[in-house]
């Protein structure tokens, strides 16, 4: 397969980019080099390798589930602008 400054007109139109008309025909080369090396990985020989979705088979360590309330409810109104009974105080905007 191979693409030309024609195709890579259309494809810019379609996806909305603006190209000019001079940068054309460097994309359909720089686009068909991309052809080309994707055509090189279908000639790799996959046979009896299973799909991956990473690399890594590692667990993912998790915490505890625990419910707890924080207990840093000072440390967390310390920045706020306004603060009322241990909440925020925020402007109304709903009438």
């Amino acid at each position: 397969m191979s693409v030309d400054a024609e195709d890579v007109r259309r494809a810019a139109k379609l996806a909305r980019i603006a190209v000019k008309t001079e940068e054309l025909e460097p994309l359909a080369a720089e686009l068909n080099g991309i052809l080309t090396w994707i055509e090189q990985l279908n000639e790799v020989d996959v046979e009896g390798v299973e799909p991956l979705t990473t690399p890594n088979v590692a667990d993912a360590r998790q915490r505890p589930d625990v419910v707890t309330d924080g207990n840093i409810q000072e440390k967390i109104l310390m920045n706020a602008p306004e603060t009322r009974e241990g909440f925020f105080v925020v402007p109304k905007v709903v009438e």
